[in-house]
């Protein structure tokens, strides 16, 4: 009797153990996807930086502070508001010179890039999305599966180029 007592308590302790393992490996795969989805929306918010300060020159000094805010991990509020910054000033543009601003608004390299910044934009909150589900999991938490990694934060972007 004892003897299947101590079978039956070790198949459950290595149940427990290998679940935590792999919960923990696949943790670190959500935060990698995370990091991996940051650094290639920091990129395409640059690109698009650069593709308005080259097309519209008078928008380029703001473009330019635009793009030297780097995005990390809980600090996102610097580079939100440098990009409200540079979204209320394209749209100042939009209204001041109506022909202009329709070449500016179909040029082939700003939709290119705006697309890429909303495509990144929506695999980065996914990632954010999928890893904060795993992560506040009770038993995870109370297991701390997630290591020392920080919980990641969702990135609040909207940009239109059309005109309100």
């Amino acid at each position: 009797m004892n003897t299947i007592v101590l079978i039956v308590i070790t198949v459950i302790i290595t149940v427990i153990a290998l679940w935590a393992y792999f919960t923990a490996q696949r943790l670190n795969t959500l935060h990698i996807r995370t990091d991996a989805a940051l650094a290639q929306l920091q990129a395409m918010l640059d690109r698009r930086a650069a593709v308005i300060g080259v097309l519209v020159p008078a928008l380029a000094p703001i473009a330019l502070q635009a793009e030297g805010v780097a995005l990390r991990h809980g600090k996102f509020d610097e580079r939100s508001q440098r990009e409200r910054e540079l979204n209320v000033e394209i749209h100042k543009f939009f209204d001041a010179d109506e022909q202009l601003a329709a070449s500016v608004s179909a040029n082939p390299q700003l939709v290119d890039a705006e697309t890429r910044v909303q495509l990144a934009h929506r695999f980065y909150n996914e990632a954010v999305s999928d890893t904060r589900a795993l992560r506040l999991r009770p038993t995870v938490r109370v297991l701390r599966l997630g290591g020392t990694a920080p919980l990641p934060e969702f990135f609040e972007y909207s940009f239109s180029l059309e005109r309100p």
